[in-house]
């Protein structure tokens, strides 16, 4: 029978993997991949040595260790999600900025064809 620790160990290293392919064929930004190989090196991590949650949680003084990795899982997704929210918001200001140019060099043109058909 394949233990816990064996299965998690091995479903980071897939997700290593994956990440990697993704990269390789450019589905998946350095910059985005940075964050997920790191997940999948803790999950690995934890796989082979589970104890570390049992020792934080004990060094932290959390009753029950376990629910340190909720905690650590739920506090990186709201990382996550506010660095997309931070990068969501920095791309719709430079689409505006370029909009705006476009309008400008729109007006620049149609009046400068104006001027050449006088």
């Amino acid at each position: 029978m394949i233990s816990t620790q064996i299965i998690t160990a091995i479903l980071g290293l897939i997700l290593a993997t994956t990440i990697i392919v993704l990269i390789r064929r450019d589905h998946l930004h350095t910059r985005h991949a940075l964050w997920w190989l790191m997940l999948a090196m803790g999950i690995v991590i934890l796989g082979f040595f589970p104890t570390i949650i049992d020792k934080i949680g004990f060094w932290l003084n959390i009753k029950y260790p376990p629910t340190l990795l909720f905690i650590l899982g739920l506090s990186m997704l709201l990382l996550k999600v506010l660095s997309l929210d931070i990068q969501q918001s920095s791309q719709e200001q430079q689409l505006r900025r370029l909009i705006q140019k476009i309008a400008i060099l729109e007006t620049e043109l149609k009046q400068y064809q104006n001027h050449d058909h006088k």
